[in-house]
């Protein structure tokens, strides 16, 4: 028995010292060579074993039906759709889980874009000039300013409402928000660009009235360019309620500055 339980000693004191030996070669811990090393002894194989993991808390029908419903109704949060599907199914899932199966189809939370409202009308108006001018020069182009302005809002707008949406269909009408106006203060910035040049961008505080869109975006910018480019200058702004007051018409005459319609 006393030699039986020297040989089992040396042999484990060699197999410890191999076992350092390939920890080292390899870059592994010692506890997983000799981990390994068991294992091939008692069965012969050290393959890893085979595990299922976690199981799916939902089925592919449960997970259609969260893409369903989550369509249907593209401002539902994540904890509104978990709700849903626990109400029709009587299954329970996390947030992070709504998430997940949503991305795998494609559908992520995003913020909607804001646009706005456009009728039959402006459909019919716009697919007629673009026709009526689908065939103009490049030196037709260059003689026509474009200008715009936009307000800044100085109100705070989180914008914290997400939508669900696949990529590439951001522009989609059911991927974004109407609005016609803002509120709270702001500050106006007005520019204008025209082929090879541009207008420094022009900014104040006052809400844009017919007044000052005279006094201050034409006799100041527009005035020059149309001196500068002559009679072929044409001078493009948007339907907006100052842009079309009877001062502003009189003073385009006055100038001899022709408007694009």
């Amino acid at each position: 028995m006393q030699i039986t339980g020297n040989h089992e000693m040396a042999r484990i004191v060699r197999h410890n010292d191999e076992s350092l030996e390939v920890s080292e070669e390899l870059g592994i811990a010692q506890s997983v060579i000799s981990r390994l090393w068991q294992r091939f002894q008692d069965d012969g194989n050290v393959s890893r074993c085979y595990s299922t993991g976690r199981p799916r808390v939902t089925t592919l029908n449960k997970d259609r039906y969260l893409a369903v419903t989550a369509k249907r109704n593209r401002r539902s949060t994540a904890s509104d759709l978990s709700r849903q599907l626990s109400s029709a199914t009587g299954t329970t899932v996390s947030r992070q889980t709504v998430y997940r199966r949503l991305g795998h189809i494609g559908l992520y939370a995003r913020r909607p874009v804001r646009c706005v409202p456009l009728t039959a009308t402006h459909y019919r108006l716009r697919l007629a000039w673009s026709r009526e001018h689908a065939l103009w020069t490049l030196q037709q182009w260059s003689c026509v300013m474009f200008s715009d302005e936009s307000r800044l809002s100085l109100q705070s707008d989180s914008r914290r409402s997400f939508i669900w949406r696949a990529p590439g269909t951001r522009y989609h009408q059911e991927n974004t928000i109407e609005r016609h106006r803002y509120g709270g203060a702001g500050w106006l910035v007005w520019g204008g660009i025209i082929l090879g040049s541009r207008i420094d961008l022009h900014v104040q505080s006052v809400t844009m009235t017919g007044h000052i869109y005279r006094d201050v975006i034409l006799e100041q910018h527009v005035r020059l360019f149309r001196g500068a480019m002559g009679a072929e200058f044409l001078f493009m702004d948007d339907n907006a309620r100052p842009h079309r007051a009877n001062i502003v018409d009189e003073c385009l005459q006055s100038e001899d500055i022709t408007r694009m319609d």
